[in-house]
């Protein structure tokens, strides 16, 4: 006699989430956001090369705002409802991403800038000479 066996199938837990950490990537050329929650798992992420901007656009302060808004409208989606941002990078989508996380209605608790600072820096190329 044949037993069957009964197939298992796990479901995915659906899990919701309230608080949430944006990091942004501002460099020369682009800016990457990225929405995790508080143990580290990442939620949703964007950057101005996904919304559609290309070569000199993808760099410009609008296109910065659009990715921000996308990837703050998936994570409200999930529940993200406030957000603690942490900023890295020179470029010059800095602070207009942070209006369209708040443009988007995400509630910015913190802002914090982990930019890197080089305490010596790299050598000085050598004096020039005439």
């Amino acid at each position: 006699m044949v037993k069957k066996i009964r197939k298992l199938t796990i479901k995915k837990a659906k899990w919701k989430a309230s608080d949430g950490i944006v990091y942004i990537y501002a460099t020369l050329n682009n800016t990457i956001i990225t929405i995790v929650d508080i143990s580290g798992r990442v939620i949703s992420w964007s950057s101005a090369g996904i919304c559609g901007f290309r070569g000199a656009r993808k760099a410009s302060p609008f296109a910065a705002k659009m990715a921000a808004e996308y990837a703050a409208r998936q994570c409200m989606s999930k529940g993200i409802s406030r957000a603690q941002v942490l900023i890295k990078g020179v470029g010059i989508g800095r602070h207009t991403s942070i209006r369209g996380l708040q443009d988007a209605g995400l509630r910015i608790s913190l802002i914090k800038d982990i930019t890197t600072i080089p305490h010596n820096g790299c050598r000085q190329p050598k004096r020039r000479r005439i």
